[in-house]
């Protein structure tokens, strides 16, 4: 019970003994629907295949980490402010009115019957507890309408495109208006309460409350007709409350609880790392069926939200291509739940024809550009499913005929091209200086060339400008010659698993003979292998098996005593220790520089080619999607073999945007890559787009060979003092 005249408000007002004990009833079905349905979705999880990573170790750092970046709606407003803004209400209004009304709960069914039985009067929801929490819930619950307010007008008004597609359905409408009308109900519900109880001058401190009563009062509500129609109004909303919370399970409100716990469980190097094959090699690692899919990766389905910004953020999807990732996600749930509910039979997942889940054509699409998963405000692991997809294509033999070429030519020669391994170093014979071979020879930089930089024209010219620069530097360097093979980054991605445990396996047994310090890389594809998915094969599981040729048992680099580097980063490092110095190039162009996909996304580099294009004295004008915004070239994924239909290239529309939108404009004259594959790309999206005579594409080392030919602008860091940080001193010679 609540003392007399006591500063508070009657949480039952004209509901009455019976009114009550319905609500309670009512209260306890629509929990025990919730507790149903979240049981049955828990239930769904467990019959998934195991996930390869664990994702619930150090649990607690985990749920503390994902509660920081939920609050924070940190994700949400990359790329879309408003859209973040607008979220930020929704959610932090949303959590106070639950907070709230857990609250009222605890003081009404658990402080007041036990203070009550002890004999006393007692309540906490009085004086300025009350007049406290009043204020704080009519604050919030606005900034919670408003928000609401605002994701209606841009999804009904605007109509923003990212937000409609084929997976919209009513569940949508009834999310967004359940939460609005919840909001509004809520303060009209008060409103009437305050004309009914005479206007208390305390509930002035509920001002939206307060605001809504006065104008009742203006449009001829009285405390008798207040009275008459309050229990409509509050069964009202109390029933919508009760049907919100029974549907939270079982359509778009889970995410509230899904995407938190994928937040929870996701791994942080997601598609940076694939998952590997199971030891056994009997476990299914495609998609034959529904069951195939992972746990996580069901959960993946079940976070979407459907907010399109995976799909806004697709470049496949910009071209024309028939991939978007958000309906990918969302088919696969679409047809677990049909098959859970017996509504359809089964198909096959994904195939070259037919009747399918997902088409071939989908898969082929995708450029393995992380772009989706970046956007991603509750961390999906799209290439995780987009993987095993491409598996299940590759394992049944339906593959483009071009990759196909492409998986012969590296299981006959060990590259890409299908050349003679004994030409992978020819581009050397240009030089004026012998590179070492490192397998005859000590080095402290095993430098991992690449199969573009190796066989291909435009890039070899790449290969030799890197060359110099390392020549430059004076360091102790070498290369495999024909013991370098193809990396394997992108056929991983398009579903070759095994082939690519060839190949790591082989590279891990020649990095083991050399034993360098670090592994410098000409391209961030085999960059990122090397450092992120070469070290998590045991290849001892697979050292039986007849495709397998290497030796090595064990682990790679579990102790992380080779460094693996980006040349880039290489570079960057060897400035900061002194042994090359960058003292302000000599060249006078304005360029714009493209963030590689495998380099950016992938590894969070942006800064060290930047740096270096600095040093040449060059001009840097950035693109308005640069960084982790940034567009990839289209080749990544396979997309390089393919021949595929897209109404515009991506590497053409990228050439635009450098000259149309930088800053610099029509000003800008190179285009500036760090990646040969995108070179490639680049240099036929220049021809087909007819930019040929408007800009040129160079690599940052072909940048940097400029700067060091034309002038003192670079020197090499030879005949310094040192300090004991290994940083240059003294001026180089």
């Amino acid at each position: 019970m609540v003392a007399e005249g006591a500063t508070t408000r009657p949480t039952f007002w004209q509901i009455g003994h019976v009114g009550e004990l319905i609500f309670y009833l009512l209260a306890a079905v629509a929990i025990a629907i919730f507790a149903y349905g979240l049981y049955r979705n828990i239930e769904r999880y467990t019959t998934g295949q195991e996930d390869w990573f664990d994702r619930l170790d150090d649990l607690p750092t985990r749920i503390l980490e994902a509660t920081r970046i939920v609050l924070s709606n940190r994700k949400l407003f990359d790329r879309d402010t408003a859209g973040g803004v607008m979220h930020a209400l929704i959610m932090w209004g949303f959590l106070t009115l639950l907070i709230g009304t857990t609250i009222l709960a605890i003081d009404m069914d658990v402080y007041q019957p036990v203070t009550g039985f002890v004999g006393t009067e007692q309540s906490f929801f009085v004086d300025d507890f009350y007049l406290s929490y009043s204020f704080v819930m009519d604050a919030m619950g606005l900034l919670f309408v408003v928000g609401v307010g605002v994701a209606l007008y841009r999804r009904y008004a605007v109509r923003e495109e990212r937000l409609w597609g084929k997976h919209t359905s009513l569940e949508d409408d009834f999310f967004i208006w359940a939460l609005f009308l919840l909001g509004v109900g809520g303060y009209v519900t008060e409103g009437v309460r305050i004309v009914g109880t005479g206007f208390p001058d305390f509930e002035t401190v509920s001002f939206v409350g307060w605001f809504l009563a006065e104008a009742f009062a203006a449009a001829g509500m009285n405390e008798s007709l207040a009275a008459t129609v309050y229990p409509a109004i509050w069964w009202s909303h109390s029933l919508l409350a009760f049907a919100f919370i029974a549907a939270i399970p079982y359509g778009k409100p889970f995410h509230m609880l899904s995407s938190y716990i994928n937040i929870v469980a996701r791994d942080e190097k997601a598609g940076a790392r694939l998952p590997g094959i199971p030891a056994n090699l009997d476990a299914d690692t495609g998609a034959e069926s529904i069951d195939d899919f992972s746990w996580k990766e069901m959960l993946d389905q079940d976070a979407c939200t459907k907010c399109g910004r995976c799909s806004s953020a697709c470049p496949a999807k910009a071209s024309g291509r028939p991939l978007d990732p958000r309906d990918v996600i969302l088919d696969l749930k679409q047809y677990r739940e049909s098959l859970d509910s017996g509504e359809t039979e089964e198909i096959d997942i994904v195939t070259d024809g037919g009747e399918s889940v997902i088409a071939a054509e989908t898969m082929e699409s995708c450029m393995a550009c992380m772009a989706c998963m970046d956007a991603c405000p509750v961390d999906i692991e799209h290439l995780k499913s987009f993987t095993r997809l491409n598996r299940q294509l590759t394992d049944t033999g339906q593959v483009d005929s071009n990759v196909q070429d492409t998986f012969d030519n590296i299981m006959g020669m060990g590259n890409t091209f299908g050349d003679p391994p004994d030409a992978r170093a020819d581009w050397t014979d240009e030089l004026e200086f012998d590179v070492a071979d490192a397998r005859e020879e000590d080095v402290e930089y095993l430098w991992y060339v690449g199969d573009y930089p190796s066989y291909d024209e435009r890039n070899k010219k790449v290969a030799r400008s890197l060359a110099k620069i390392l020549e430059h530097a004076d360091i102790e360097y070498g290369i495999l010659f024909e013991d370098e093979k193809y990396d394997g980054n992108d056929i991983r991605r398009l579903g070759e698993e095994f082939l690519y445990v060839d190949l790591a396996g082989h590279h891990v047994e020649q990095f083991e003979a050399v034993d360098p310090e670090t592994i410098i890389c000409t391209d961030p594809h085999s960059y990122n292998t090397f450092k992120n998915e070469y070290p998590d094969v045991d290849y001892a599981d697979f050292a039986d098996e007849p495709l397998m040729q290497f030796e090595f048992d064990g682990e790679w680099n579990a102790d992380g005593e080779t460094d693996v580097l980006h040349w880039t980063q290489a570079i960057e490092e060897l400035v900061d220790r002194g042994r090359l110095d960058l003292r302000g190039g000599e060249l006078d162009y304005t360029v714009t520089y493209h963030d590689p996909c495998h380099l950016g996304r992938y590894n969070d580099e942006y800064e060290a080619p930047r740096e270096l294009i600095r040093a040449t004295g060059a001009t840097l004008s950035e693109m308005p999607r640069n960084r982790a915004n940034s567009f990839c070239c289209g080749g990544g994924g396979g997309g390089l073999w393919m021949d595929i239909d897209e109404e515009t290239k991506p590497s053409e529309e990228r050439m635009r945007e450098a000259l149309e939108d930088t800053p610099a404009g029509s000003d800008v004259e190179k285009f500036v890559v760090a990646c040969p594959m995108c070179m490639t790309m680049y240099e036929d999206g220049m021809k087909t787009g007819g930019y040929e005579d408007d800009i040129e594409i160079v690599d940052v080392a072909e940048l940097l060979v400029e700067a060091i030919e034309s002038g003192p602008g670079i020197e090499v860091g030879v005949g310094t003092d040192a300090d004991a940080d290994g940083r240059a001193t003294g001026q180089a010679d």
